[in-house]
This record gives structure tokens, sequence and C-alpha cells, in this order.
């Protein structure tokens, strides 16, 4: 089992950062990068668990709840990772889209 400790760390971390952000960031670029974000996170845990299904688009709950959609997206992947490669890969991901939304 790999350690995806790394990756739950940078996902909280996105999310915490989102849920102090004023509403004015969340709706200039926070909330969406973040729900684009777990969309793609969702993606990739579906296609893991899942071959062969189309993987089913995470729904735009708003952008109050994309902190919350981020964090069970992030971790639900983080299950299902198999090497350090993954994990590393996700983690720039979390990274590079909090760099993007401004928090």
């Amino acid at each position: 089992m790999v350690d995806t400790t790394s990756l739950t760390r940078a996902v909280d971390h996105f999310a915490d950062r989102l849920r102090a952000a004023p509403q004015s960031r969340l709706q200039r670029s926070g909330a969406a990068e973040a729900l684009g974000l777990a969309r793609e996170m969702a993606r990739r845990a579906q296609e893991r668990e899942e071959p062969g299904r189309a993987p089913r688009e995470m729904p735009d709950a708003g952008m109050f709840a994309a902190a919350d959609q981020l964090t069970v997206a992030g971790h639900d992947l983080a299950l299902v990772l198999r090497d350090e490669a993954e994990v590393e890969e996700a983690v720039r991901l979390v990274e590079e889209a909090q760099k993007r939304a401004g928090v």
C-alpha cells in the first residue's frame, strides 16, 4: 500500500484555505478551480474503481460546497492510488489548482 499522506494533506490544506477565503475570492476563481480539481480527482478514482464504465461527473453544488467536494474527491482518490508516482502527480495537480485559485 502506498503512502498517500502528502496528497490528503495537500487536499485538506487547499480545502481549508477555500473555507477561509472571502466570497469574492471564491467567485473569482477559487470555487471553480476547486470544483474542476474535484471533478478530475473523482474521474480518476472512478476509472480505477470501475474500469470500462464511463465516469459520472461531480455536480456543481455551489461555491460554498466546493471545499467539501474537493475533500471527498481527494480522499477517495487517495484510497485507489497504487504507487508513489501517482501520488506525486496528484499532489502536483492540487498545488497547481490552489495557485490558480489564489488561496
